[in-house]
């Protein structure tokens, strides 16, 4: 088959499983109130599975590592999926999405704090609209709520130190995100089998009467958030980063149309200008950063694709 036609498969595919599983998500929190951490843990499960079968079939191979090693990531990892999950329950899936372009600034912010590092100023001034345009969004939403605010917020934070973190063991242990992936996954789904007790009414998730729908949804965004990761690591290894952007910038798109269209979200003129704002500001980053790779080589990138572990 064309190389051109198969890239442009996965790519399709990519875009559709990755709208699908925000989508998906945000059905299941507002058709079933689904307990957060427990899907969280169905889907570290079912990522764990699906690497296994992976495996099994030379798509990649294990790397021995002292387990000791991802404790602290495999928490982080737990941490920053059920914090964006708990943001996309309580916002709308505008604010939601627009809500994670902060994390490109954030991680600059903790890569010069913790790392000394160094960026230039063009790619310190496109930091000014994306984080206007999100802080516009935020204060025009319609369904603005506080605790929505601090899930999103914190979501930001955690996500932003697990791939400072992700990035640096890839770099000392010389492991693809999906070698990392094979550890952090059944060692956090273990982290949230012990905490969902404490955090959420277990007994009234097994005692309520799921409709084979819900379990069907449950499972489909399982499988779904397994593809997303799965479809990314074979673009980013056959095509550009910038290739890879352009695509996340269509997603970013898509997913504000299909928040409108499915959950009726609507959005004021303001909140138009702040996304618009922080979508221009993502693409002037990325046009900076691939300048910046071009003359002085490639260096930690922060896009909000990488790592590629999915809600």
């Amino acid at each position: 088959m064309n190389q051109k036609v198969v890239t442009t498969f996965y790519l399709l595919l990519n875009i559709i499983f990755s709208i699908a599983i925000v989508l998906l998500n945000k059905w299941l929190y507002v058709n079933t109130g689904f307990p957060n951490i427990t899907l969280s843990m169905i889907h570290f499960i079912m990522t764990f599975i699906g690497l296994i079968i992976c495996e099994k079939l030379n798509v990649f191979c294990i790397k021995n590592l002292d387990i000791k090693e991802m404790i602290l990531i495999a928490m982080t990892f737990c941490g920053f999926v059920v914090l964006t999950n708990l943001s996309l329950a309580h916002n709308t899936v505008g604010t939601y999405q627009v809500a994670k372009m902060l994390t490109t600034p954030c991680v600059i912010v903790m890569q010069m704090i913790f790392y000394r590092k160094q960026f230039s100023i063009p790619v310190k001034l496109t930091l000014i609209p994306i984080t206007l345009g999100v802080i516009i969004n935020f204060y025009y939403d319609i369904q603005f709520n506080i605790i929505g605010t601090v899930y999103a917020t914190l979501g930001v934070f955690v996500t932003s130190l697990y791939q400072v973190m992700v990035n640096r063991k890839q770099r000392e242990f010389r492991m693809d995100p999906m070698q990392l992936l094979f550890y952090q996954a059944p060692l956090s789904a273990v982290m949230l089998f012990v905490v969902v007790p404490i955090l959420e009414p277990v007994r009234q998730t097994f005692a309520h009467n799921w409709s084979l729908l819900d379990i069907i949804m449950v499972v489909l965004s399982g499988v779904v958030a397994f593809f997303v990761n799965l479809t990314s690591y074979w673009i980013i290894g056959k095509t550009s980063p910038l290739t890879y952007n352009m695509v996340g910038h269509s997603k970013f798109c898509l997913l504000l149309l299909g928040g409108a269209l499915l959950f009726r979200e609507t959005l004021a003129i303001n909140q138009l200008i702040g996304i618009t704002l922080t979508l221009i500001g993502i693409i002037l980053y990325a046009h900076v950063k691939m300048k910046d790779n071009h003359t002085t080589g490639p260096e930690f990138e922060t896009r909000e694709t990488k790592p590629l572990h999915k809600v």
